[in-house]
């Protein structure tokens, strides 16, 4: 009776040690991916094209109006040496904020319209009136979002809320700001948290295929919300018993009581 129930002991260690190996397929990102050894022949998969975002109340916008004759469009603009600056938090200071009934005040052209633009659609439209006012001579229009943020948080280096300027950026972009994921961190299913016209959706995302590259929430929109979940052997550690060492201890105390009761 005691060899059996020794037995049966050590079988239940082994399988919690297998059972807390990771392998491959637990860590490896964007298995099956259609490569060549040779680097000549890279995925073939279609490319999505990128759902433009639309200007929304509260955005931080950057407005920059040129023309033909620089100093001809410096009215137009407020301060350059302001606007030229690597400093964000400045720029956002600065920049234009879009208001809750989706305006901006611009020197002389006074207040525009913007909600619900995409920023192409603003820069075109900030053109044609400069150009139909009799403005300015071959006007240009650059604008870009200063306070578009994704929040990363759970199983991350270093989670947290990043602004990025990039008009585009995916979301093995965004993890890699925030430091990639932990050993802990469980590939399979990172959530995406998104608000869609007053709508909230979620979905999650298996980083260890790449089906998911192929759709559109493969780019990250301004305030959405990624969330790394725990894999289980984080989750299995942070209860009764802490980890693998402390649970191969218990075993051992339990054979250990059990021979001695035996004898």
């Amino acid at each position: 009776m005691p060899d059996k129930i020794t037995d049966f002991l050590l079988l239940l260690v082994i399988s919690i040690l297998l059972s807390a190996c990771a392998t491959k397929k637990d860590l490896y990102y964007f298995q099956g991916a259609n490569t060549s050894k040779s680097l000549k022949i890279l995925s073939t998969s279609k490319v999505i094209q990128y759902e433009t975002t639309t200007i929304q109340p509260n955005d931080i916008l950057s407005v920059r109006i040129d023309a033909s004759v620089m100093e001809s469009a410096e009215p137009y603009n407020l301060s350059y040496g302001v606007n030229n600056s690597n400093n964000i938090e400045m720029k956002k200071l600065t920049g234009y904020l879009v208001t809750i009934d989706g305006t901006i005040k611009l020197p002389i052209l006074g207040i525009i319209k913007v909600a619900n633009k995409t920023i192409n659609e603003l820069e075109l439209s900030l053109v044609k009136l400069l150009e139909e006012g009799n403005h300015l001579l071959q006007p240009f229009v650059n604008i870009r979002l200063l306070n578009g943020k994704v929040t990363i948080l759970g199983e991350v280096r270093n989670p947290g809320t990043y602004t990025f300027l990039e008009p585009i950026l995916t979301i093995p972009q965004a993890l890699g700001y925030a430091g990639d994921l932990t050993i802990d961190g469980k590939r399979t299913d990172i959530l995406l948290i998104r608000e869609v016209k007053g709508n909230r959706i979620m979905k999650s995302i298996d980083l260890t295929a790449t089906d998911w590259m192929n759709d559109a929430t493969y780019y990250v929109k301004p305030n959405d919300v990624l969330v790394v979940r725990p894999n289980f052997r984080k989750v299995q550690s942070t209860g009764i018993i802490r980890n693998i060492t402390n649970l191969i201890s218990t075993v051992s105390i339990i054979i250990t009581a059990i021979f001695l009761i035996r004898r």
